[in-house]
């Protein structure tokens, strides 16, 4: 209970400290008039009131990666809780303000453009398809969970695929919403309705998080029971944790999640407390959960905690399966009872549907922005949109546990593309006539994070099984070149900004 404690309050210090500094650091405008005014166009670019934006910000986001990837993170031990604390205030707040805030300064404009005006325009073209990839996958992750949930509650049509029964009926049902969603005008429904789901989402955790302190404090992990690696599949802690819990800490899909939002600001003062606070929030939601998990599991009759109790649930299923859905289903039923269970699963359904279909309006608006398509007219919106519903639709046949892995890399490679793109963006604007001069190394919010994400997605991708899945006597291998390819990245900012200050 007191890592729990103490983790909450470091939380919410770091969005009142550190979020204040890189407020301040970044240079706000608060006389700038921002694209919700200068290109209100009635369907993406509309001025919103800064709590609706927060709480439809805040359910874009969380959706179900900060529960999914902080289940799936506190397999690996009580450590979880040190990246969720540090990695929300110091990686994922720098990260989601900054995406944000330029896309606010440049016109309201999608991710790969932010990164492309900063990084050149080479990356653009990668950022553009890297951020599809992501937005894709992501909107599987966030439709297989909630049609699993949904077939639990009213069990509908099935399909057999692979020894699984898909919920094809509810996999529809959910498509057929998304269709609508994409489409219309922002504020006609995730304006008008999303605001109510997003705090079913924090009553959801708030519930969770007074019956776990209230009944099962005891029970709960310590960063005193040990930093060791508890997983029982025999990868590292380094870099997989890292990746596993990407929403709850840092995650590139925020990036692409900003801008539709940015769009929606009517005063730049509202930043911090949409952006970074919105992503402190998940960073809450996401340490009640791994905690959750990590206590209601434990069996003293056993001798097992609740992360190796948690570790006997999992082995009783195959890998093809939703883990983490089953989770929250038995947690909420079990702690809130029938009426608050059902809220509580209605919640974690809401906010992964409506997290996927922002993920496919934000593919629709990327493919927009680079193909420069007038996104005014119903029917071009369509024309964009259907294409990409035909590929989520055939990635749902394809093994959970992959997708999400694959959707964790990506994701953190996306967030690491960011981050160096605040960072020249904050070192070129270093001189700027709204920012306060002693801020100067600003830069290093930004630098800082962007190395450590570098050698997390480098790492990974040479250690993982879903890379190049190196062996356990040769990952010194994978670490040593990850170190190399993060250097390299140091050594070459370096260059560009000597020359930069140069000029």
């Amino acid at each position: 209970m007191i890592t729990f404690l103490v983790a909450l309050v470091v939380l919410v210090l770091g969005f009142v400290l550190y979020g204040t500094f890189v407020e301040k650091v970044f240079g706000i405008d608060p006389k700038a008039e921002t694209p919700a005014i200068t290109k209100n166009d009635g369907v993406d670019f509309v001025p919103m009131s800064g709590w609706r934006i927060f709480l439809v910000q805040f359910l874009n986001i969380a959706g179900l990666g900060p529960i999914f990837g902080a289940i799936m993170g506190i397999f690996f031990g009580p450590s979880a809780f040190l990246w969720i604390v540090f990695g929300t205030i110091f990686a994922g707040g720098v990260h989601d303000y900054l995406s944000g805030m330029l896309s606010l300064r440049k016109g309201g404009v999608s991710l790969p453009e932010i990164v492309g005006s900063e990084l050149g325009s080479g990356v653009r073209v990668f950022m553009r398809v890297l951020s599809l990839v992501l937005l894709l996958l992501l909107t599987t992750t966030f439709l297989s969970g909630p049609a699993t949930l949904l077939q639990g509650l009213a069990p509908l049509s099935t399909l057999p695929f692979h020894g699984r029964a898909l919920p094809i009926a509810w996999l529809l049902i959910i498509f057929a919403y998304y269709a609508m969603a994409t489409v219309l005008p922002v504020d006609k429904l995730i304006g008008r309705f999303y605001p109510i789901f997003g705090a079913m989402l924090l009553f959801m955790g708030v519930g969770i998080a007074i019956v776990m302190l209230t009944q099962h404090g005891s029970a709960m992990p310590e960063l005193t029971d040990g930093l060791q690696n508890r997983k029982a599949d025999g990868l590292p802690l380094f870099p997989m944790m890292f990746v596993s819990i990407a929403c709850g800490a840092i995650s590139g899909f925020h990036g692409t999640q900003s801008p539709i939002m940015s769009r929606c600001l009517t005063n730049e003062r509202q930043g911090r407390w949409i952006f970074y606070g919105a992503m402190v929030a998940e960073g809450i939601l996401a340490l009640i959960w791994a905690a959750a998990a990590g206590t209601f599991f434990a069996d003293p009759e056993q001798g097992l905690d609740g992360i190796g109790g948690l570790q006997a649930f999992a082995s009783h299923y195959d890998r093809g399966t939703n883990l983490p859905a089953l989770i929250v289903d038995k947690v909420s039923r079990s702690w809130l009872g029938t009426v608050g269970g059902v809220l509580a699963i209605i919640g974690v359904i809401a906010a992964p549907i409506t997290s996927g279909d922002t993920a496919l309006r934000s593919a629709r608006l990327i493919v927009a922005d680079f193909l420069h398509i007038d996104q005014k007219p119903k029917m071009k919106r369509l024309m964009i949109a259907l294409p990409l519903f035909l590929c989520v639709f055939a990635l749902v046949f394809v093994n959970f546990e992959i997708v999400w892995r694959y959707f964790s890399w990506t994701n953190q490679t996306l967030a690491m593309f960011t981050l160096w793109a605040g960072t020249v963006w904050l070192y070129k604007n270093q001189k700027s006539e709204i920012r306060n001069q002693k801020y100067s190394f600003g830069y290093l919010i930004a630098l800082i994070p962007a190395l450590f994400m570098t050698m997390v997605s480098t790492s990974y991708i040479l250690i993982a099984p879903e890379g190049f899945r190196l062996p356990e006597q040769y990952r010194w291998i994978g670490y040593a070149i990850a170190g190399v390819i993060t250097l390299a990245c140091l050594c070459g900012f370096t260059f560009w900004a000597k020359n930069y200050k140069a000029k």
